[in-house]
């Protein structure tokens, strides 16, 4: 089974850099504004904020999860607990393909450390890693909610669904 190493909750790439500053492009900015007329609070919005935000710039940062607490009026901290939560949210940049495996109790009974540790190796990476050309991540995650197919990995935001390590072999041969 892989070495887990869960991320410290006070490792410093966590801070925002306030050198650094993100401002969303005009079309995403228009969106954005269009996403506040459909709430009937700013934190409402937040959720698809996170979204249209993970869309622009690839990962939610410090610097975006600032940004967005103060188009939302809220403190950085209460974005960073909605981004820490989801695992829809990607922390850090990863892969054009973003490869996701479930090893929540349905999954981890249906032998998805296996695919887990098959994606790996396959890929010559550690947990969390991306491949050197960019083109792949993968990550565990805790739970994607299909519990009845499992186990579940997801890649981008397609679900595969009763994979298998042979299944899962196939499919990273797929991805370009």
């Amino acid at each position: 089974m892989a070495h887990l190493q869960p991320d410290s909750p006070y490792a410093t790439e966590r801070y925002a850099d306030t050198t650094k500053s993100v401002e969303f492009s005009s079309d995403a900015k228009a969106k954005f504004d269009a996403l506040l007329e459909r709430y009937p609070t700013k934190e409402a919005a937040l959720l698809p904020a996170l979204h249209l935000a993970q869309e622009e710039f690839g990962w939610i940062s410090p610097e975006v999860m600032v940004y967005l607490g103060t188009l939302l009026e809220l403190e950085p901290a209460k974005v960073f607990g909605v981004v820490s939560f989801y695992n829809m949210y990607n922390q850090k940049p990863v892969g054009k393909h973003h490869v996701q495996v479930c090893t929540n109790l349905s999954c981890m009974i249906r032998n998805a450390y296996d695919i887990y540790d098959r994606c790996l190796e396959k890929l010559g990476l550690h947990p969390g890693e991306t491949t050197k050309d960019g083109r792949i991540t993968v990550t565990e995650v805790e739970c994607l909610g299909s519990c009845g197919t499992a186990p579940v990995v997801q890649i981008n935001n397609d679900y595969h669904e009763n994979a298998s390590v042979e299944s899962i072999d196939k499919l990273l041969d797929t991805l370009k």
